[in-house]
């Protein structure tokens, strides 16, 4: 609520209280990023820790996990996640491995706390007891995850990062973000240094990660790189989603040396995997195979075949023991008569290893969770408690000189926004060569101050809905990880790009004004060069709005014109101010589009005089072009005013819906909340 009056009062202040305000607001917002933090440090302090001798090895069992999906329109419930248990144990590499659809991707983001949030998801343990009276429950080394703040890693299975960025440059920011502020400059260099060697970087760390514009990292070190990003905080557990997708052999194998090699330092692996090669296969200590979403074996890697021999299913010679697993369990849906066979097949599979497990899948476990009753539900990132390492200050520090790096090292974005605006400055100069104070350059110089003030922030927002978009999942994501908040990253963002944006229009603006033969006056030319670039930065910020709001790239450049065009109506050429519907009044007031022309109307028309036409009548005056345009009580500063008004609404409205928009994890929720 405080944000919001904050926002509310920021935007309908005066121009001269709006400043002092904004500095208020980012104040108070500073102070309370400081309370909360508090607040999490005593709650931090006060929770439990890890059993003495295990504070760097966890062994992480689970049992009775159930996951509902409900369609929103029938009703109809599906299980995900039937019951499932299982552990992993410290040193050893365990696969969840199973066909598409299995429900293995759902349980490793389930047991990370990395499962989005959907109304139509319940993410529960049972009601009732399972076998030997015990009941479902999550805990590392027995404790309750709940109860314990426990440092997990989460390997997603895209890789996104900062193209422009270096290897070591991605590393030394998640290590200024997420390391103690306690650690010295030196230490963390240090220490990502050694995480760099160790996960075979050493000769990319002056590399560019690059994307698909920009030449860097191959497929295999960008996965590693995401590795590196999460060693990090030093995570006790690392989950790795899907780590070998859409690599070649040789890099899977790589990454998948990767993370076995963690396995030696002590570290819980667990990874999701939906067909991996035979000398990946063998790396496996332990194996968890699943089929719509139950078990169909969970134990160690080298028992599997053995298992399935016992029930008459045995792996050809010279096989992939992985290939042949998944095509074991997997529904054929080729035929009723083959669907119908291999849902037989797999049912018997699951009942043989629920008789096998006692009944509720977790014999295996070994005991350690006890039949005590303990119940456990995890909050994302397994219940840890993560909070950003340093202050407002030091976060607006960091991400201001990466959004510089970034910006001033794509040469590709700059180059084509330069050379549009050059092109389109040469156009528009040979059109509108040395106009005259003639009759037909009054239409001539609105179609000019028109085209200018549209393509100032055309250029600006096709560039931001382009590049938001996939921004905004890479910050939601360092979000998660607690690395900073909202507002120093829109503060970052804005200190850094709003200034080399402005550049743009400003080189337009000294190519097109003398050429033209617009009011020759320096201090007309300047207030020009001010009304497009604040057209430029209003122009950014419904760009940020829009992109914010949309979901993907595609959808913001299809709203994000669309609104432009509605600006470009009513942006006092094609319809007069005069003249709009009542219940549409708003609409000019709003628009960007409208008080960039209707300042640079005021800046060239305002005392300007124009020969007559040949009978010695016409409009003689700039006050009566003006007046026509219903511009005639305006005034430069009041349009920018107003521009400065629209802007800070679309900023506002970025810093709302990303705040609204903060990743959310789907809950566990304890068996007193599930339905009987």
């Amino acid at each position: 609520m405080l944000d919001f009056l904050l926002g509310a009062a920021l935007i309908v202040a005066p121009p001269q209280v709006q400043v002092p305000l904004a500095f208020a607001t980012a104040a108070v917002k500073g102070l309370q990023g400081l309370q909360q933090r508090r607040r999490l440090k005593r709650s931090a302090s006060s929770a439990g820790s890890l059993p003495a001798g295990a504070s760097n090895e966890v062994m992480l069992e689970w049992r009775g996990l159930r996951c509902t999906l409900t369609d929103s329109k029938t009703g109809a419930k599906r299980l995900l996640l039937r019951d499932v248990a299982g552990s992993a144990s410290p040193g050893h590499l365990t696969a969840i491995m199973g066909p598409s659809g299995s429900g293995k991707t759902t349980l490793l983001s389930a047991l990370a706390g990395q499962m989005p949030y959907s109304r139509g998801i319940r993410l529960q343990l049972p009601c009732e007891p399972l076998s030997a009276g015990r009941q479902g429950t999550i805990a590392a080394n027995g404790v309750p995850l709940s109860k314990l703040p426990l440092r997990a890693g989460f390997v997603q299975q895209d890789d996104l990062f900062y193209p422009q960025l270096t290897v070591k440059e991605t590393l030394m920011m998640a290590a200024e973000l997420r390391m103690s502020r306690d650690t010295s400059a030196e230490e963390k260099e240090a220490y990502v240094d050694g995480i760099i060697s160790r996960l075979g970087l050493a000769k990319a760390a002056d590399t560019p990660v690059g994307d698909a514009k920009t030449r860097g990292l191959s497929g295999g070190e960008k996965k590693r790189l995401s590795i590196a990003v999460e060693l990090i905080s030093r995570p006790m557990l690392v989950f790795a989603d899907e780590p070998t997708s859409g690599l070649d052999a040789f890099s899977a194998e790589k990454v998948m040396t990767t993370l076995r090699d963690l396995c030696t330092d002590g570290h819980t692996v667990l990874v999701s995997i939906h067909q991996p090669r035979s000398s990946v296969f063998a790396m496996f200590d332990d194996l968890i195979l699943m089929a719509e979403g139950e078990l169909v074996y969970s134990g160690p890697a080298d028992g599997v075949l053995p298992h399935f021999e016992s029930l008459g299913h045995t792996c050809p010679a010279h096989f992939n023991p992985a290939e042949w697993l998944a095509d074991l369990v997997a529904i054929d849906h080729t035929t009723p008569e083959s669907e119908a066979e291999s849902c037989a097949r797999l049912e018997k599979l699951t009942a043989a290893w629920r008789a096998r497990s006692g009944g509720d899948a977790a014999a295996h476990v070994g005991g350690a969770l006890g039949s005590s009753g303990s119940l456990a539900f995890a909050a994302g990132n397994g219940g840890s408690a993560n909070k950003p390492a340093c202050g407002l200050g030091k976060q607006v520090s960091l991400l201001f000189n990466r959004s510089v790096r970034q910006v001033l090292r794509d040469k590709a974005t700059i180059v084509g926004r330069a050379s549009s605006q050059v092109s389109s400055a040469l156009v528009f100069a040979a059109i509108y060569w040395r106009m005259k104070r003639t009759q037909s350059s009054i239409q001539d110089r609105m179609g000019l101050l028109q085209i200018s003030v549209v393509g100032s922030a055309m250029t600006s927002l096709i560039k931001t809905l382009n590049l938001f978009p996939k921004e905004k999942t890479l910050v939601g994501r360092e979000r998660a990880r607690a690395g900073y908040g909202v507002l120093p990253y829109l503060l970052s963002k804005l200190a850094a790009e709003l200034p080399i944006g402005a550049l743009f229009p400003a080189l337009f603006a000294c190519l097109v004004y003398p050429a033209t033969g617009l009011n020759p006056k320096p201090q007309r030319f300047a207030r020009f060069l001010g009304v497009l670039t604040l057209e430029a930065m209003s122009a950014q910020a419904l760009g940020l709005a829009v992109g914010a709001a949309a979901p993907s790239t595609e959808a913001a450049l299809a709203i994000g014109p669309a609104v432009i065009l509605v600006s470009i109506v009513f942006g006092g050429l094609f319809v007069n101010e005069a003249n709009v519907p009542g219940p549409l009044k708003w609409l000019p007031a709003a628009s960007l589009i409208k008080q960039a022309f209707e300042g640079a109307c005021v800046n060239e028309f305002k005392g300007a005089e124009f020969e007559p036409d040949e009978r010695g009548g016409g409009t003689r005056t700039g006050e009566e072009v003006l007046q026509r345009l219903s511009f005639a009580d305006s005034s430069v500063r009041k349009t920018v005013a107003n521009q400065g008004r629209i802007m800070m609404v679309y900023w506002w409205t970025t810093y709302c819906i990303l705040k609204a928009k903060q990743p959310k994890y789907q809950p566990l929720e304890p068996p007193a909340a599930a339905p009987a």
